[in-house]
């Protein structure tokens, strides 16, 4: 008997049975239907690989011999002493009885690669050709050639080699990764454990995942098999376009588990295309400091809901400071891209071409606000995460309060306490004493010497001018208040739920 999970079986009729069959029928054929999966990649395989290759380093390595290890034994044996002789007799001549013969090895590794023109260019991942004295690149012909490197880039993982054969090469060329969605089908080629020209199959298992590798995390993830030595090796649409450079795994074991990563194309080829003009990337620079905008700090700041990213400090002298961008701002929007999270703006800042004038939208002061800003480069030695250093005059300090609604006990700044939380000499605003236990502060980690800069976008000095603040919040019928907290120069903004009671 058929029936409905969920509900008291149901009879059918012949009649209300072939009805039923003749409308499932329908709509299956409909448009609803899912797209069926390739019939096979062997077409596909046969075309790519030859355009894919083995990468293989040597590094010598310098060391010092092991020494062999003195035995315990009992105090007063005998053999202690026998042991000692035997090992300082057969030292070389002339060295002291306690060095180390130094010793060299040659350490060898292997990775993957693929070109990307007829000339030799070919594109791995930085970790594997990293520290190399030596890179030999094998094609799949089992030619071998030397390599040099014409760039690399630690950030991203990638490096550019260059490699001279007396014919064209087979290459590939790159697809748009942005294009891809979860599900889709992407084939890997690539050399895992040295075996060479080995492809897998699978699908895009999910988008934008942040490994903590670098500032630009924007990973494809994959079940397409990925093993040690495909790092470097492509990801193939179906269309046979790279969209992602296999860099890593997830693995308890160092096998795989269906859990990779690929760097997107979207991101690579920019990446590419630099170090083949400068050898070098060359990024742009906005000049900031920022943190993930949270529901607290989107409602106490006025914002629809949590995006964007907000600027906590403002590099001296940078693009951001000349443009007028203030910490408090919220990035929604950089040269008509959206910042959908704090994540994606390092990205397409870097991706912006150095010097161009770009339009951005910040939230500011409870509405969106049109600045102009003319994008910089990326130093290496940049630090956008510093705060301009301004000598500011020392507030009065001295008066002290606790502010029930926060949790907190506050004070101005004075000598006493300066010298209690190790404050710099020209901190400003108000310094927390001490934060009670189980409230909205403790929960997000204000502690002891923190200083209080601003609260809800407004400077302060003295403890009531934070009780203020926080009374003109409940009166406005807000559920939260913005705090700028520094700490030992590190700026950062703060929300914290009011204690309505």
């Amino acid at each position: 008997m058929l029936g409905l999970a969920g509900s008291p079986c149901r009879r059918l009729t012949p009649l209300s049975f072939v009805l039923a069959l003749f409308t499932a029928l329908l709509l299956g054929a409909g448009p609803a239907a899912a797209k069926p999966g390739p019939d096979g990649f062997s077409e596909l395989a046969e075309r790519l690989l030859p355009a894919v290759v083995n990468v293989s380093t040597t590094q010598t390595l310098k060391g010092d011999r092991q020494r062999p290890e003195m035995p315990e034994f009992p105090p007063g044996s005998p053999f202690g002493d026998l042991f000692r002789d035997f090992l300082d007799k057969n030292k070389p001549k002339g060295q002291r009885p306690d060095a180390q013969p130094q010793q060299q090895r040659k350490a060898t590794s292997l990775g993957s690669g693929f070109i990307i023109d007829a000339s030799g260019l070919v594109v791995t991942n930085n970790h594997v050709i990293q520290d190399a004295d030596e890179i030999t690149v094998i094609l799949h012909d089992d030619t071998s050639l030397k390599a040099e490197v014409v760039g690399k880039d630690t950030k991203t993982d990638i490096a550019l080699l260059r490699i001279k054969s007396d014919k064209p090469l087979p290459f590939v060329s790159f697809g748009d990764s942005d294009k891809m969605k979860i599900g889709d089908w992407v084939l890997a080629i690539g050399n895992p454990f040295g075996l060479g020209g080995t492809v897998t199959a699978g699908i895009v298992s999910a988008r934008a995942r942040d490994i903590q590798q670098g500032p630009y995390d924007d990973f494809i993830q994959t079940d397409a098999s990925i093993n040690r030595g495909n790092s470097g090796g492509p990801m193939f649409n179906m269309s046979g376009e790279v969209v992602g450079i296999n860099t890593a795994i997830f693995s308890p074991s160092g096998g795989s588990i269906g859990i990779g990563f690929a760097i997107p194309s979207a991101l690579a080829h920019s990446v590419v295309e630099q170090l083949k003009d400068y050898g070098k990337p060359r990024r742009g620079w906005l000049g900031v400091k920022i943190q993930g905008v949270t529901d607290e700090i989107a409602e106490s700041l006025g914002l629809d809901k949590a995006r964007g990213a907000l600027v906590a400090s403002v590099t001296d002298k940078g693009p951001a400071e000349a443009a007028g961008i203030q910490p408090g701002d919220i990035v929604l929007t950089f040269d008509g891209k959206d910042v959908t999270d704090m994540k994606r703006l390092p990205r397409i800042v870097a991706e912006t071409p150095i010097d161009k004038a770009v339009k951005v939208t910040v939230w500011r002061k409870r509405k969106e606000t049109p600045v102009n800003v003319k994008v910089g480069e990326l130093q290496e030695d940049d630090k956008t995460a510093d705060a301009s250093a301004t000598q500011k005059p020392s507030p009065p300090g001295g008066a002290t309060a606790t502010v029930q609604a926060l949790g907190l006990s506050l004070s101005g700044v004075t000598p006493e306490l300066k010298q209690k939380f190790s404050l710099a000499d020209d901190v400003d605003g108000v310094v927390v004493v001490d934060v009670a236990g189980d409230t909205p502060a403790a929960e997000k980690g204000v502690r002891p010497g923190d200083i209080i800069a601003e609260v809800a976008q407004q400077e302060v000095k003295t403890p009531d001018q934070v009780t203020a603040r926080i009374a003109e919040a409940r009166k406005a019928g807000r559920k939260s208040i913005l705090l700028l907290i520094d700490r030992a120069g590190d700026l950062r903004f703060i929300a914290l739920r009011i204690d309505q009671g």
